[in-house]
């Protein structure tokens, strides 16, 4: 999708898809699967070796208990979100720390209920003292108090790209089971923070009675969003038993290639992530040096997560950024309003390509912006 949807001479640095090739076990897992020739309905017991790789991967990288028995199987994320909202959540308000993924709020508003936007506040990182965005958890209590029924948390961040620290999470968990909270915490990026950052998921930090809902993927750590496979953990076992329970037709879009690549990816391609992960942190530094030195005026937000970069674009006089960068041969992502309150003014950058496309992003966008009067 990213590169198909462009003319000659556009690079595309807003979808969230990786310009490197896929890992060798994934890999191979799918030709497997091909060369097997039998393309039909997905095995079940490939459920249940997707939710063991998914523990072993998690007790690995976070030091994470999961429970096999409480892993459900959906298509993607958004998918597993929708059944969550909808089947398990009770009814409410939902709070929805911003800016954020725009599908949040997209979604939340289509299952009918009210979405509460809640801008991030400025604080300082327990890691090291630095001042970053992160919650706002004085509003998040107010919401809570007037009755709000959940909140939906991005963590690892798109596209702010913070990993909150325990210490963040713990008081938003102190919030959430006051007022018996709902967080349904979307972790898809959990695998790409940057290396020395750790990724604490929140259902570690919260009361085993809890109501907490996860959802996971390999599918954006391991670029394969085409490979339909992700996963809904369910804090609480009844929360689990009334998501197996509903019929297959609510929810049958993970496909058999999704989950052979999946189990791939989470047993067996710890190497080639780690060499991403480098990767990616070392165009975040390009990136953020290049555009020092030719746009100062832009503020690049110190990612710890992600390969997406989150540029405060402000302080420039281009009425419309993104279209400006477009006419200079990149697409950024530059929605007017799209990740909600605090989200105006900024720009989201793919940094998953080679370094010299990153310097090629970097130029064109330093031509673009600074050539304006």
């Amino acid at each position: 999708m990213k590169w198909a949807l462009e003319p000659p001479g556009v690079i595309p640095a807003w979808v969230a898809e990786m310009d490197f090739a896929v890992a060798a076990p994934i890999h191979q897992a799918v030709q497997d699967y091909v060369q097997h020739g039998v393309f039909c309905y997905p095995d079940p017991r490939d459920r249940r070796r997707v939710a063991e790789a998914l523990a072993d991967f998690a007790q690995r990288h976070w030091s994470a208990d999961v429970d096999p028995d409480l892993v459900l199987l959906v298509g993607d994320v958004m998918a597993g979100l929708e059944l969550t909202l909808r089947h398990v959540v009770r009814p409410g308000a939902l709070i929805v720390p911003t800016p954020v993924y725009p599908p949040f709020l997209v979604l939340g508003r289509a299952c009918g209920r009210e979405v509460l936007p809640v801008p991030l506040a400025e604080g300082r990182s327990s890691r090291d003292g630095a001042t970053v965005p992160t919650l706002d958890v004085a509003a998040i209590e107010a919401h809570a108090a007037a009755g709000a029924s959940a909140l939906l948390l991005c963590q690892p961040h798109n596209p702010v790209g913070r990993c909150y620290t325990r210490e963040e999470l713990a008081a938003l968990s102190a919030v959430a089971e006051r007022y018996d909270l709902h967080v349904v915490s979307d972790e898809i990026h959990a695998p790409l923070t940057l290396p020395g950052v750790e990724h604490v998921p929140y259902a570690a930090v919260a009361a085993a009675d809890a109501r907490v809902s996860t959802l996971v993927s390999a599918t954006k750590a391991f670029n394969m969003p085409g490979l339909r496979c992700a996963q809904v953990l369910s804090h609480r076992p009844e929360d689990h038993a009334v998501l197996a329970s509903l019929h297959p037709v609510l929810n049958h879009s993970m496909t058999t290639l999704g989950q052979r690549a999946t189990v791939a990816a989470y047993r067996e391609a710890d190497a080639w992530l780690d060499a991403v992960r480098s990767r990616v942190a070392e165009n975040h530094e390009r990136f953020r040096r290049a555009l020092a030195r030719t746009l100062p005026q832009v503020r690049v937000e110190v990612a710890e997560a992600t390969y997406l970069a989150w540029l405060d674009v402000s302080g420039l006089n281009v009425p419309d950024p993104a279209a400006v960068a477009l006419e200079h041969g990149v697409r950024v992502d530059g929605s007017a309003g799209a990740y909600g309150p605090g989200g105006e003014g900024h720009i989201r950058v793919n940094l998953a390509t080679s370094p010299s496309r990153v310097d090629e992003i970097a130029s064109r966008l330093a031509e673009a912006w600074a050539s304006r009067p």
